[in-house]
C-alpha cells in the first residue's frame, strides 16, 4: 500500500493549516521517517559489500587485500548516491510499511536487482575486478539489511496479533479461503481498533484443508461448522464468499444460524473487485438473505417505453410501495410525476429525496384524500394524468377490523372516487395496487381490496361495452359536471381507460411489516410474539414488487387481475428464530417465543388466487392473469350506493354488506 500523490498533497496542505494541525504533524513525521530510512540505507548498503570482503577472506580484515578494500572505499560514495537515487525511485520511502506486503516486496527485489547491477559494472569498469563472492554476497546482504528493517514492524503486528488475549477478544471463524477471506484476515489482523482474532477458516475446497493462511488452519468445509465453532469457541461467523448464490448463502447460513454465533456477510462481487474488503464492509445477515433466492431482476425496457414522455400518478405516493413507485417511475423519464398523499410527512420526505436525485424530473407533491371527491377531481382536471398507480390505502388488518367502515371509506369508496376521475379525465390506464389477502377475505381490510377489484373490473366492462356513463357517480359535485359541460355524456362515449389490478403478498421492510416489530422486540429483550406456529406467509422486497407492479401494468389489455410470483411461502415462526438467531441468540432459551392466537380477521395461509380462478401466462414468467370469477356488474354497482352510505353513516352493519357484496368474503 502506497501512498500517492494525492495523499501528500492533502498532508501538505494540512501543515499549513498551523504547527499544530493534524497534517503538520503528520508531514513531520513522514520526512522523520524518510530521514532515518536515508541514514539506514547508506550504511545498509556499503556494510552489506564490506561484510562481503571480509567473508571472502575469512573473516579475517588483515588478510584482505588492500587494492581490494581500496576500491571498495573509493566507490562507496559514488554508489551510495546512486542507490539513494534509485530507492527514491522505486518509491522505498513513501511506501507505508506497516501494511507492506507483495507489492513492496517486489518493488525492494527490484531496487536491489538495478543497484546491485550497477555496482558490479560500476566498480569493475572504474576501479577493478573484484572477486565473484563479493558480487553475490554483497547484494544478497544488501537485500536482506534493507528488507529486515522495512518488514520487521509488519512481523511485529502480525506477532503482536497472533499473542493477544483470547479472554477480551471476539473469537471469529471465516467462511471463505479466497481473496475475499484472506483480505480480511489481514483487516483483522492489523487493526488496533478491532478487538477480534480469527481462530479458523472454513472452505469446501478439499485442497485447502489443514493448510494456513497467516497462521490461521483451514478445518474443513461446511459440514464441520458446528463443530469447530464449538471447538474454537466462536463468537462471530464472517462469510467472505462474494461470488456465492443466493441459495448457496441460505444454505451456509441455515448451518450458521445453529451456532448461536453473530453472523455477517460480504454483501458481493463489488468489494472484491474494487479491494474494499474489510470488516468494516461486512453487513449484518438479513432474513433476506435466507429466503434462499436470488433477487427479482425485471427487464425493465418496456416500461421505460411505457411512462417515457407521460404524465404519470401515484395516489399514497409516500407509503412503502408508492414511494418506490415514485422512484422507478422517475428513473424512467415521465414528462411528469404527481405524487398525492395524504400524509405530509411521507410526502415531504419522497420529495426531497426525488428533487436531490432528479433535479430535471417534473415534479407535483400534492396534499389531499382520495376519499375527497373534490380534491380528487381537482387534480386530475389540472393535472390530466396519463397513468395512474393507485396504492392509497388502509392495510392493517387488526386496526382494520376494529374500524371496518374507515376500511370501506378508504379502501373501497376512495378507489371509487378516483378511478371515476381518471375515467372522465381521459386516464389512459389505471393500476390498482390489490394484496393477496383480497383472496377468500377472512378479514375487512382483504375484503374491502377485494371491493377495490370489483370495482375496476366493473369500470373496465362498462367502458369495454360501450356504457360508460351507466356507471353512477355516487357523488355530485363541479368536477363531474365541468366534465360534461354540455350535458350530452359525450365524454362518457370517448372514454378508453384501461383498469387492471396487481395482486401480490407481504412486502419485506414496508411500514407496519413483521421482520421490524420483531427486531423491536429482541432488542427489548423479547419476547417475540407469534400469532401461531403454523402462520405462513409469502414475501418479496419492496423494489421486487414496484418492479413486476410497474411491467404488469405494460400488459394491460383491460380488467385483468395480474398475480406475482412470490416463490415458497415461509413460516413466520420460522422468521423470528431465524432473527433471534442471527441476533446472537438462543430462541426459548435467551429469547422467548409467545404464541398469542391469530388476531381478528387473521388467516393462517393467504392465498393469490381464489378457488375458482385460474392462471394465464405472461410473456414474463413472474407475472401471471388470473381469470376472475364472473358477477354481475350492474347489480354490484346498485349495492355500491348502499355500501357508501352504510359506510358514511358508520352503521355496525357495514360488515353484512360487504358479505353481501363480496361472495367469497367469510368474517370469523
Amino acid at each position: 500500500m502506497n501512498i500517492n500523490d494525492s495523499d501528500l498533497e492533502i498532508t501538505q496542505n494540512e501543515a499549513s493549516e498551523g504547527p499544530n494541525a493534524r497534517g503538520g504533524l503528520l508531514r513531520g513525521h513522514w520526512r522523520t521517517v524518510a530521514v532515518l530510512l536515508n541514514i539506514y540505507d547508506i550504511a545498509a548498503v556499503n556494510l552489506a559489500y564490506f561484510l562481503a570482503l571480509w567473508l571472502r577472506f575469512d573473516l579475517k580484515f588483515s588478510l584482505i587485500r588492500p587494492d581490494f578494500l581500496d576500491a571498495w572505499m573509493r566507490f562507496a560514495p559514488i554508489y551510495t548516491v546512486f542507490c539513494i537515487a534509485v530507492f527514491w525511485a522505486f518509491r522505498l520511502y513513501r511506501s507505508l510499511w506497516k501494511f507492506a506486503s507483495y507489492s513492496e516486496l517486489m518493488h525492494l527485489i527490484a531496487a536491489t536487482g538495478v543497484t546491485g547491477i550497477f555496482h558490479t559494472i560500476a566498480i569493475t569498469l572504474i576501479f577493478q575486478r573484484m572477486p565473484i563472492s563479493y558480487y553475490l554476497i554483497g547484494i544478497t546482504l544488501q537485500f536482506i539489511f534493507m528488507a529486515a528493517i522495512r518488514f520487521s514492524y509488519r512481523f511485529y503486528i502480525l506477532l503482536s496479533s497472533q499473542m493477544k488475549s483470547d479472554s477480551n477478544e471476539a473469537r471469529v471463524m471465516l467462511i471463505g479461503a479466497g481473496n475475499a477471506g484472506q483480505n480480511l484476515i489481514h483487516d483483522i489482523m492489523r487493526s488496533k481498533e478491532l478487538d477480534e482474532k480469527v481462530c479458523c477458516v472454513i472452505d469446501d475446497d478439499p485442497n485447502k484443508w489443514g493448510r494456513y493462511i497467516d497462521g490461521i488452519p483451514i478445518v474443513g468445509g461446511r459440514d464441520t461448522i458446528i463443530k469447530n465453532a464449538e471447538k474454537f469457541r466462536i463468537d462471530k461467523i464472517y462469510l467472505a464468499i462474494p461470488s456465492a448464490s443466493a441459495q448457496q448463502k441460505r444454505d451456509i447460513l441455515d448451518i450458521c444460524k445453529e451456532t448461536n454465533c453473530e453472523l455477517k456477510n460480504l454483501p458481493g462481487m463489488y468489494q472484491l473487485v474494487s479491494g474494499e474488503i474489510t470488516v468494516s464492509k461486512m453487513k449484518k445477515v438479513s432474513v433476506e438473505d435466507l429466503l434462499g433466492r436470488e433477487p427479482i431482476k425485471a427487464d425493465m425496457k418496456e416500461v421505460f417505453e411505457f411512462i417515457n414522455g407521460k404524465r404519470v400518478m401515484v395516489t399514497g405516493g409516500g407509503g412503502s410501495i408508492g414511494s418506490e413507485l415514485c422512484r422507478q417511475i422517475a428513473a424512467h423519464d415521465p414528462a411528469m410525476l404527481i405524487v398525492f398523499d395524504i400524509y405530509e410527512n411521507n410526502a415531504y420526505d419522497i420529495q426531497m429525496e426525488l428533487r436531490e436525485k432528479y433535479p430535471k424530473l417534473n415534479l407535483q407533491v400534492l396534499i389531499g384524500s382520495v376519499r375527497d371527491s373534490r380534491r380528487i377531481f381537482s387534480v386530475f382536471e389540472q393535472y390530466k394524468p396519463e397513468i395512474v398507480y393507485h396504492a392509497a390505502a388502509h392495510k392493517h388488518v387488526p386496526l382494520m377490523e376494529d374500524s371496518p367502515n374507515e376500511a370501506v371509506k378508504n379502501n373501497a369508496i376512495g378507489t371509487y372516487k378516483t378511478a371515476y376521475a381518471a375515467m372522465v379525465n381521459g386516464c389512459k390506464r389505471f393500476v390498482l395496487i390489490s394484496t393477496d389477502k383480497a383472496v377468500n377475505p377472512t378479514n375487512i381490510m382483504g375484503a374491502s381490496k377485494r371491493l377495490c377489484e370489483m370495482i375496476i373490473q366493473s369500470f373496465d366492462a362498462k367502458i369495454k361495452a360501450g356504457k360508460a356513463n351507466e356507471i353512477p357517480q355516487l357523488f355530485t359535485h363541479s368536477g363531474i359536471e365541468n366534465a360534461d359541460k354540455d350535458g350530452t355524456g359525450e365524454v362518457f362515449r370517448n372514454v378508453k381507460t384501461e383498469f387492471v389490478a396487481v395482486r401480490f403478498g407481504n412486502v419485506l421492510g414496508s411500514n407496519g411489516s413483521v421482520i421490524p416489530l420483531f427486531r423491536k422486540m429482541i432488542e427489548n429483550g423479547g419476547p417475540v410474539k407469534v400469532t401461531h406456529p403454523e402462520i405462513i406467509r409469502y414475501f418479496m422486497t419492496i423494489p421486487e414488487a414496484v418492479s413486476l407492479v410497474l411491467l404488469a401494468g405494460t400488459y394491460a389489455k383491460g380488467g385483468e387481475i395480474f398475480v406475482l410470483d412470490m416463490g415458497s411461502p415461509v413460516k413466520i415462526d420460522t422468521l423470528a428464530r431465524n432473527l433471534i438467531r442471527l441476533s446472537g441468540y438462543k430462541p426459548d432459551v435467551d429469547i422467548k417465543i409467545v404464541y398469542t392466537g391469530l388476531r381478528p380477521g387473521e388467516k393462517l395461509y393467504e392465498e393469490k388466487l381464489m378457488a375458482e380462478e385460474g392462471l394465464t401466462k405472461t410473456e414474463n414468467d413472474l407475472i401471471h392473469i388470473g381469470k376472475p370469477i364472473p358477477f354481475d356488474t350492474d347489480e354490484f354497482l346498485a349495492e355500491l350506493r348502499n355500501l357508501m352510505f352504510v359506510a358514511y353513516t358508520n352503521s355496525k352493519d357495514i360488515q353484512e354488506q360487504v358479505r353481501k357484496m363480496v361472495s367469497t368474503y367469510h368474517p370469523e
